[in-house]
């Protein structure tokens, strides 16, 4: 597909559900036909993206979006009888994401391990309007600021499917569009894949409400920890990925949480692989912890060890998060022993975007 011809297009679909959308009946939802349309506009983007080769779309005020994003939003139900049709996996006997999934939590529960599946929502689906201007899904009852509906309509669907086969899936999407506009930042960089430093911080405290006070957890020493925030510069994965010579920097509030020192700055808890908490997936699992992902001390394993008042364990990987994972636990060989808690972190396009697809994992052998 050509420029001019994608610009006469996203013009045209634009405008329909910028109409579509005014016909909102309560904040935060929309008629499906507005949704519909909007999927439009993101499948052409995606199939013009891929023509081109490339893998990063341009949006407004420097905000990137990765394409794969806009794919797995849009491809339809990707389970079941549906997974060889749409997955991008190489064997499609890896297809389908269902089984793989409930068979890891039914290894867990098993051997009495709480699995806590956080996928993490696609940035175009929190932040619609930063891919066009004209994309703007109004509320008919409120005169504050709008609240997208949900585009992410198949996740919705496939966590629903989940939950009913006793999978414990952490739907972060609510809370992600009602912080959208955070006083603090963004829940997205804006030149990366990742979330913001601010995003993990919601993630983060979306969790550990969730898990409230487990009793193991009442018998174990705990820890204070320190905080601070302060401004980093970094140089995202898109914009380099766009700009290879030249790619822009920019930057963003990280909060740095650890065991304060004498002077009450925190120093990075280090991870514990005894620790009854596994941290395991994708680079959501490193970024600002590692430091070859822009930052140390700031990322989810630091705002949960934090936050329990305990180390934690990490397994993660750069790259997918579907069974690479898994496949580093089957090779620990311990069955995680001592473990109570495993969440299991990754973006929500390693349900169609994994080329390496979803296995089974025998990660608990007895």
């Amino acid at each position: 597909m050509n420029r001019p011809i994608l610009s006469i297009a996203l013009l045209l679909v634009a405008a329909a559900v910028t109409n579509k959308a005014g016909r909102t009946a309560e904040p935060g939802t929309a008629p499906s036909e507005a949704v519909s349309t909007f999927h439009t506009i993101l499948r052409l983007h995606a199939v013009a993206a891929d023509q081109r080769k490339r893998s990063v779309i341009p949006g407004t005020d420097g905000w990137l979006f990765f394409a794969p994003e806009f794919r797995s939003l849009t491809v339809g139900p990707f389970w079941s009888d549906h997974a060889q049709k749409v997955s991008r996996a190489n064997n499609k006997r890896y297809a389908d994401p269902l089984e793989p999934i409930v068979d890891f939590h039914r290894q867990l529960n098993s051997a009495g391990i709480r699995l806590l599946v956080v996928p993490v929502p696609a940035k175009v689906a929190v932040y619609p309007e930063q891919l066009d201007k004209n994309t703007v899904f109004e509320s008919t009852r409120t005169n504050t600021r709008a609240v997208p509906p949900r585009i992410d309509i198949h996740h919705q669907a496939f966590h629903k499917l989940l939950a009913s086969r006793g999978v414990e899936v952490i739907d972060l999407m609510p809370v992600f569009l009602a912080r959208r506009h955070d006083r603090l930042g963004p829940l997205y960089c804006k030149t990366d894949t990742h979330w913001s430093g601010r995003g993990v911080a919601v993630a983060a405290a979306t969790i550990l409400k969730t898990l409230k006070e487990p009793a193991w957890l009442r018998g174990l020493s705990r820890t204070n920890s320190a905080t601070m925030t302060r401004p980093v510069s970094i140089t995202g994965d898109l914009a380099r990925m766009l700009a290879p010579d030249n790619p822009d920097r920019e930057s963003l509030p990280l909060t740095f949480l650890g065991k304060p020192n004498k002077g009450g700055r925190p120093i990075p808890i280090p991870i514990a692989r005894n620790s009854p908490v596994l941290i395991t997936g994708d680079s959501h699992t490193l970024v600002f912890h590692d430091p070859a992902l822009h930052a140390t001390g700031a990322g989810l394993p630091d705002h949960i060890a934090a936050g329990l008042g305990i180390p934690v364990d990490l397994v993660g990987v750069r790259g997918s998060g579907a069974t690479a994972t898994r496949i580093s636990l089957l090779r620990r060989r311990d069955n995680l022993e001592g473990k109570k808690l495993v969440i299991w972190c990754f973006s929500i396009r390693e349900y169609t975007e994994s080329f390496s697809g979803w296995r089974k994992v025998p990660v608990i052998r007895r």
